[in-house]
């Protein structure tokens, strides 16, 4: 049994490649599957609907100022 399950994520992994939408189930405190939406059968202790969300690792920094972005 999954400790937790997000659902529908935008993952952005941190490797330079394209966001994609994915369910991402943890347990013990550590990610154990990533899977196309829907795939993931196992139980979870607790879910959440991230549609339209972002997930991203901590070392990713999505802090910006847009209105600086001119150039």
């Amino acid at each position: 049994m999954l400790d937790h399950l997000i659902r529908r994520a935008t993952v952005v992994d941190g490797t330079g490649g394209p966001a994609y939408t994915a369910d991402v189930g943890i347990r013990g405190g550590r990610i154990v599957v990533v899977a196309e939406p829907g795939a993931v059968t196992e139980e979870a202790v607790t879910s959440e609907d991230a549609d339209g969300l972002v997930l991203a690792p901590g070392f990713v920094d999505p802090h910006t100022h847009y209105d600086a972005q001119l150039f």
